[in-house]
């Protein structure tokens, strides 16, 4: 299985990170932009199944209230 997308490698793959946690709001701000969009997986560099588990945890993380859907 490979692990990296142009170059860089998964962050969650490198520090087997089986889960993504919606509760941990400090990594998930690092995979969204100033505007609270979720980055694209070629700009962050995850691999396809953690850019899926991110952007649920993403998408829980609003609805749950820890994170905003948009930035101000």
């Amino acid at each position: 299985m490979n692990h990296y997308t142009s170059g860089k490698p998964c962050y969650f793959c490198h520090n087997n990170i089986k889960e993504i946690d919606y509760k941990d709001t400090f990594l998930l701000r690092r995979y969204t932009n100033s505007l609270g969009k979720i980055l694209p997986k070629r700009r962050t560099g995850t691999c396809d199944k953690h850019q899926r588990q991110l952007a649920l945890a993403i998408k829980r993380a609003r609805i749950m209230g820890l994170l905003m859907f948009t930035r101000q």
